[in-house]
């Protein structure tokens, strides 16, 4: 109640101060304040209450055992005699059907539920628990007062210096710190045995603390000259090793190296000298190489990289400028060469069975912080930072040459190798501008994921897809705010920048796409990196090709580059390790081909030749290319037969395009015999897959049945296409006469019709189709007929070809008498062989053409032309009462028509 009611009081203050004081504020602010007090009451109540029942209710398997045992003892209860008074037992009452079993009689066990895997804790909630057990277990009393008396010392060295409050000599205080110090390294000294974790934290204070007086009696006070200064820093350094390594102490090399790292900038005073710095932190790096000799301690090298590194960037943002370049380059050199044996000591000092695993941050980053600081240093001086890359290549190259008997050090070996090829393929864009950033970020991004998946951490091999990305995004940045372009074909930093992140996305691809081991996200991101490098591949030649090669050899340019890729990706496709890019490797090539069709008839468009020339050298390569990717392919069945369909096709149409790019130079020529012998290569090819395949199957012989016929069907669709396109053209002759089936157009119509009477006529066509043989040859006919008569009422009559031979007397009777002919055909021959579809289409006809005379033809009767119609037309529907009076019936018997044959 004391807590409701200080909540009211609370409740009604705030109420009055929101309203002024006034009097509906106060109740209101009351009420409130009862309504949240009663409700955190109740809510501690009830947590009570679960307590307690929680502590009532007995476990499940607590439960199941009392209640088996309840109904044995009850039992040994009733049988049992007293021992007091014998009595005969009553019998027990029978249980009825409906009546309930006492609670709790008998409780059945409760299954057993499946046991859950704990779920595995995320980077960050690991490193929070590290953080909290380190000040949660051992020592914590000293592990707190050691970080604070860092702090403390620290600041009062500074207070001290800035207002001067002590008046007892600066030597002297600085010597006071000094002895203390060491009193504490003799006593954690004495304590390492009996008391480990206390001695080890007074160690590292100490040691720390006599670091920062050194450099304080140095720097500050001017108390010792640089070169004592400097001899006391390397001996407390070495203490700190020793000690270390003595002890097997990880966490006092730590402690000291943090507070060796720290002393500069804790007591800086921001007028320091960076040679001072650099070689106090070399001093340390020294010792951090002295340790790695040692033991293999991967968090003390990281430290110092992490330290080392990231004082020294600040250090050229903020103060850096060239003239200070003699007195800082030495120390980027030294600082590289520590980090480049540090790993190499990490190694062959870690257990055996840990020999496989190496340091992939210092492995690599050491090489990429050090040429992203050369670089800066160097004012991205391409020439000069291209040397500097040369040289790191050449010391990669000979560390890994040293290390190559070594079995141990072959992954460190490896690793060497690879940066030395990388960085030596980085020198020659970089010699010619190229972008440094996007292309080391590229290399290192591959470098990445091949670590990453050796020693199978994930971490590593998707930081590495994700600097693949970033390459590519520097680059555009790049080129986006600088422009430009070398002078050189392919030897320009725009393209080689661009071939760097290519060959990194395909390697890494690769090397996900191998090691992949059952895991879909791998095999998909493999997917991924194949398209980002397909696509910078694309863009990249694309550019080039448009900067440098004239309009006259684009076609050459295009056809060649097609069909290296083509080629180059069939070949990848052979060691294809997963299905997923397996089928991006056999169906990239298949698009690039069908690409080349697409070139092929752009070709014809701007009058490119493509049997001339550099055209003419770029098809044969091509050609030899394109033979090679097929026999790569066979073993892929419907790629490969696609990619067979498509090389054919692109001969057909290469030969089409050479025929009509040297007719159309021809004036004295019309158009209607260049469309003939365009289209001839189409004809002649469907002849040949229609009659002897044979000479088409290789190298996709054994899988023939895939694409022969889908080859068929895509020569008659074209071939369909362009007849219907015929279909409504005036078919000039020159230089020739016309002659009605025998002019160019027409003769092209009947090759076409005959290419689908054919095919109509195999015997391993579907039964659907064949069931439709009849009225698609009709159809065809029909529209053949329509057409050359129109035609030759244009060529022969003198009527204008569109529109007037609709208003032509002589048009309309030609029809007539075509379409009578036509409709009497099929009418009696429907009829006189009892195919009662045949009749009905020549009955549907003849009414088609009578509709017409009605419509149409009798506003003609005024010329000979009209009466001609309606004259044809009786004669020939008296002919067909005499040939065929009556329709067939459905029999196809002879007699049932009532003629004989």
């Amino acid at each position: 109640m004391v807590m409701v009611f200080l909540w009211i009081v609370i409740g009604a203050v705030l109420g009055g101060l929101a309203s002024e004081g006034g009097l509906a504020g106060i109740v209101g602010g009351a009420a409130l304040g009862l309504i949240w007090g009663k409700q955190l009451q109740l809510s501690r109540e009830l947590k009570g209450l679960r307590a307690q029942l929680s502590e009532a209710t007995p476990s499940p398997t607590v439960a199941a055992d009392r209640s088996w045992t309840t109904g044995q003892e009850v039992s040994e209860a009733v049988q049992a005699p007293s021992p007091v008074t014998p009595a005969v037992a009553a019998p027990p009452p029978v249980p009825t059907a409906d009546a309930p079993a006492p609670v709790g009689s008998v409780a059945w066990p409760a299954a057993d539920e499946a046991p859950h895997a704990p779920p595995t804790p995320s980077a960050l909630d690991r490193l929070t628990s590290r953080v909290w057990r380190w000040f949660t277990e051992g020592n914590v009393p000293v592990k707190i007062g050691m970080l604070v008396l860092f702090a403390g010392v620290a600041a009062l060295l500074k207070y001290a210096a800035d207002a001067g409050m002590l008046r007892v000599p600066i030597g002297l205080r600085v010597a006071l710190v000094a002895l203390a110090a060491m009193a504490g390294l003799v006593l954690g000294w004495r304590k390492r045995e009996s008391q480990r974790v206390f001695a080890l934290s007074v160690q590292g204070g100490a040691i720390g603390v006599l670091v920062m007086t050194v450099f304080a009696a140095f720097r500050l006070y001017d108390l010792l000259p640089a070169g004592a200064a400097f001899a006391l820093l390397v001996v407390l350094v070495a203490g700190i090793g020793v000690l270390a390594v003595a002890q097997d102490a990880l966490a006092l090399a730590v402690l000291g190296l943090v507070a060796g790292f720290a002393a500069p900038i804790l007591v800086s005073t921001g007028h320091g000298n960076h040679v001072a710095l650099f070689s106090y932190y070399a001093v340390l790096n020294l010792a951090i190489l002295g340790i790695a000799w040692k033991r293999s301690w991967r968090v003390l090298n990281l430290l110092g990289f992490i330290a080392t590194f990231g004082v020294g960037t600040a250090w050229g943002v903020l103060r850096y400028e060239p003239a200070l370049f003699a007195s800082t380059e030495p120390f980027l050199v030294l600082n590289f060469l520590f980090y480049l044996v540090i790993p190499w000591l990490h190694v062959m000092r870690a257990p055996v069975d840990r020999r496989l695993v190496i340091d992939g941050c210092l492995m690599f980053g050491n090489p990429l912080i050090s040429l992203l600081l050369q670089g800066a240093l160097l004012h991205w001086d391409g020439k000069a930072l291209a040397i500097s890359t040369l040289v790191a290549a050449v010391i990669y190259l000979g560390v890994a040459y040293v290390s190559r008997r070594q079995p141990a050090m072959r992954l460190l070996r490896d690793t060497w190798a690879v940066l030395a090829v990388a960085l030596a393929t980085l020198t020659v864009p970089l010699a010619l501008r190229a972008d440094v950033t996007g292309s080391i970020f590229a290399l290192e991004g591959a470098g990445l994921i091949w670590l990453g998946l050796r020693q199978q951490r994930w971490l590593a091999t998707w930081s590495g897809v994700a600097l693949q990305l970033f390459a590519g995004f520097a680059l555009l940045i790049d080129k986006s705010v600088h422009g430009g372009y070398g002078a050189w074909p392919v030897l320009n930093r725009e393209f080689i920048s661009a071939l760097m992140i290519v060959l990194a996305g395909f390697a890494s691809c690769g090397l996900l796409s191998r090691w992949s081991a059952g895991r879909v996200l791998y095999r998909v991101c493999s997917v991924v990196l194949f398209a980002w490098a397909l696509l910078w591949w694309l863009a990249a030649s694309a550019q080039e090709i448009a900067h440098f090669v004239p309009d006259t050899s684009l076609f050459a340019a295009w056809l060649a580059w097609l069909a290296f890729t083509a080629w180059a990706l069939a070949e990848a496709a052979r060691y294809r390790s997963t299905a997923e890019l397996g089928a991006a490797l056999v169906w990239t090539p298949v698009a690039f081909m069908a690409a080349m069709l697409l070139l092929i008839l752009a070709a014809a468009g701007y009058h490119q030749q493509p049997w001339r020339g550099w055209n003419l050298l770029s098809v044969l390569f091509a050609g030899a290319l394109g033979w090679r990717t097929l026999m790569n392919l066979r073993d892929a069945a419907w790629a490969g037969a696609t990619a067979h369909r498509l090389w054919l096709w692109r001969w057909i149409l290469l030969a089409a395009v050479g025929v009509a790019v040297s007719l159309d130079r021809l004036r004295w020529m019309s158009d209607s015999w260049g469309v003939l012998l365009s289209f001839a290569p189409l004809l002649i090819a469907f002849a040949v897959a229609h009659a002897r395949p044979r000479l088409f199957a290789a190298p996709m012989a054994q899988v023939m049945p895939l694409w022969l016929a889908p080859l068929k069907y895509s020569l008659l669709v074209v071939l369909g296409v362009v007849g219907c396109v015929a279909l409504f053209q005036a078919g000039d002759a020159t230089p020739l006469h016309y002659v009605p089936l025998l002019n160019p157009l027409e003769l092209l119509l009947l090759l076409i019709a005959l290419a689908y009477a054919a095919w109509l006529a195999e015997p391993s066509l579907p039964a659907t189709l064949r069931r439709s043989r009849g009225p698609v040859l009709g159809g065809i006919l029909l529209a053949l007929a329509t057409s050359f008569t129109l035609r030759a009422v244009h060529q022969l009559g003198g009527v204008s070809w569109g529109w007037d031979l609709a208003d032509s007397s002589l048009a309309q009777m030609s029809l007539t008498v075509v379409w009578s002919v036509l409709g009497l055909f099929a009418w009696v021959w429907g009829s006189r062989h009892g195919h009662r579809l045949f009749w009905l289409a020549g009955a549907v006809l003849m009414g088609v053409v009578l509709a017409k005379l009605i419509l149409i033809d009798r506003r003609q009767l005024g010329n000979l032309f009209g009466i001609g119609s309606f004259i044809a037309f009786g004669l020939l529907c008296s002919v067909i009462g005499y040939l065929a009076p009556a329709p067939p019936r459905r029999s196809s018997s002879m007699e049932e028509t009532g003629h004989a044959p």
